[in-house]
């Protein structure tokens, strides 16, 4: 079995998909953030509001350097900083509804995916399926935190 090429495959499909529907979303509006912001503002929300220092130490650049490429994305309505209510010094990133109306391209590909799935394999071959995959992301890549369980304040 090829699980390499099968599973590079889908990856690729996602990866295409969202870059076609992007470049046709630009047609109808100006292009406003660069794929360098783009990547961060996709580390960002995976992150699930990090501070500057936290997303300056995952993607490992300088925190001067993160806090020029986050200020620029506060600039273009895509990103706000929150304060924390346990440590005012400390300030949470969060994406903008702009962001998110951005980011849904991505995600309704995903769901209508995922509906064909639910529509093809019976509910035993999707528990199973969730399995592997929730075994893949907790034991088989342990470099990349689970940032779902984190949780910051307000």
């Amino acid at each position: 079995m090829s699980f390499e090429g099968d599973f590079k495959s889908i990856y690729t499909k996602f990866k295409l998909h969202f870059y076609r529907e992007i470049f046709g979303s630009w047609t109808m509006r100006e292009a406003t953030l660069t794929t360098v912001e783009t990547f961060c503002m996709e580390v960002i929300y995976a992150m699930e509001r990090p501070t500057i220092n936290e997303f300056a130490n995952f993607i490992k650049i300088s925190q001067p350097n993160a806090a020029y490429k986050v200020n620029n994305l506060i600039r273009k309505g895509y990103l706000r900083k929150v304060r924390s209510q346990k440590d005012k010094r400390e300030y949470f990133l969060e994406v903008t509804d702009k962001y998110i109306d951005f980011l849904d391209i991505e995600n309704s590909y995903m769901h209508k995916v995922l509906e064909r799935l639910e529509s093809r394999f019976t509910k035993p071959e999707l528990e199973e399926l969730d399995n592997m995959l929730k075994t893949i992301s907790t034991e088989l890549m342990p470099e990349i935190p689970d940032f779902q369980q984190r949780k910051h304040d307000a």
